[in-house]
């Protein structure tokens, strides 16, 4: 059964904070401004120390004794190190593949990381392969590194939309269809990890966000062992399979005028105890933003269990690139990542966080030295 997880959830922005007190039974959370901070990003060689680095994907981190590490992918992966969040070197090599050579399928961009107890690193990557000379229908593949992710060895495909489920006319302007922008995240007891992907099969029942998942013990041989969600069981294969996507379009991905949730980032708030997913919202065939949006879930195995998306950030608070949103957690005592956060975190969007924010629990009110700048403005409505 689906869990009720407080369906009235509110977000706030510093400017529109209700009265404290009136956020009983709900979630809510608040956006404070904050110094700026970027990620290092991937820039050109030769490029002056003070430019700005590229970042077209969510860009997984993980932790290794007290050395944090971070990927960039621009149809290929970089990675960064240092000490922290805000101390990360600037990428100056590409992380290399086993299957590199002859490789004739399109771009890899890394989306998400595990790190597992065994010291292995595990990473899920975008692949777009050509459908047609300019546009493509991604899929999703795995791959497994011993040295935290220089060194890659391809374990292959394993996520794909079904036969024939592209659509050739699409007014889209990058993809005829295809499984891909997604997050991966693994279950607290260990035993699956979830997939949480973006659908554009030319029927429109299947386009949206959608959740796959596999066991874990299977992560060092995937094939064929994912599995995706649809009308309430886990048992369509991740290879060609269909879906029920927990996020529908509301709009066809194919029309000039589509309207769908894509690009799931997912992490667990260890403050909420509570899953917590930030969503992009495009609005046109160009992948126009609409705004970031933002749902919750008590338990992964519940794909019925997302509450409705709130919009946090709308597109012209953004910048010009307004893609790709993310929770980082900055607590390097405890190892926070883009995977697990608490109570105040760092919100980043395309690699640039402004904010800082806040999760509050059902029924908590807003300190009062949080508050100051109460305007008792309406907070932002779910999607309808």
């Amino acid at each position: 059964m689906a869990l009720m997880l407080c369906s009235t959830f509110v977000m706030m922005t510093r400017s529109a904070i209700p009265e404290a007190g009136s956020l009983e039974g709900k979630y809510a959370a608040v956006l404070e401004d904050a110094a700026p901070v970027r990620f290092p990003g991937i820039v050109p060689e030769g490029s002056p120390p003070d430019a700005v680095g590229d970042v077209d994907c969510n860009s997984p981190m993980h932790w290794d004794g007290d050395t944090v590490y971070m990927f960039y992918s621009v149809q290929h992966p970089f990675r960064s190190s240092g000490s922290d969040l805000s101390h990360l070197s600037r990428p100056s090599k590409r992380v290399s593949f086993d299957n590199e050579a002859g490789w004739k399928m399109g771009g890899r961009w890394i989306e998400a990381t595990h790190k597992a107890k065994d010291g292995k690193l595990y990473m899920w990557y975008h692949n777009e392969p050509f459908v047609l000379p300019s546009k493509t229908a991604p899929r999703i593949g795995c791959m497994v590194s011993n040295d935290n992710g220089m060194a890659w060895q391809d374990l292959g495909i394993i996520l794909e939309a079904p036969p024939d489920s592209n659509n050739l006319e699409s007014a889209n302007y990058y993809f005829v269809g295809g499984n891909g922008d997604f997050a991966v995240v693994p279950e607290h007891n260990g035993e699956y990890l979830y997939f949480f992907i973006s659908t554009y099969n030319k029927d429109v029942s299947e386009q949206g966000v959608a959740v796959a998942r596999m066991p874990y013990g299977d992560r060092d041989k995937p094939n064929g062992k994912v599995f995706k969600w649809r009308q309430g069981r886990w048992d369509e294969p991740g290879l060609g399979g269909h879906v029920t996507p927990i996020f529908p379009a509301a709009v066809d991905w194919h029309r000039a005028d589509v309207d769908a949730f894509w690009g799931p980032s997912v992490h667990f708030n260890t403050y909420l105890n509570a899953w917590v997913m930030l969503l992009n919202r495009a609005k046109d065939k160009d992948w126009g933003q609409e705004g970031i949006y933002i749902s919750f879930n008590k338990e992964l195995s519940e794909p019925g269990g997302w509450t409705k998306p709130v919009k946090i950030l709308d597109a012209s608070q953004l910048e010009k690139s307004k893609w790709y949103p993310q929770v980082i957690g900055t607590d390097a005592a405890k190892h926070e990542t883009d995977k697990i956060a608490g109570r105040r975190a760092r919100l980043f969007v395309s690699g640039l966080s402004k904010w800082e924010i806040v999760f509050l629990k059902p029924g908590e009110k807003i300190p009062v030295h949080e508050s100051s700048s109460s305007m008792g403005q309406k907070p932002s409505e779910p999607q309808q």
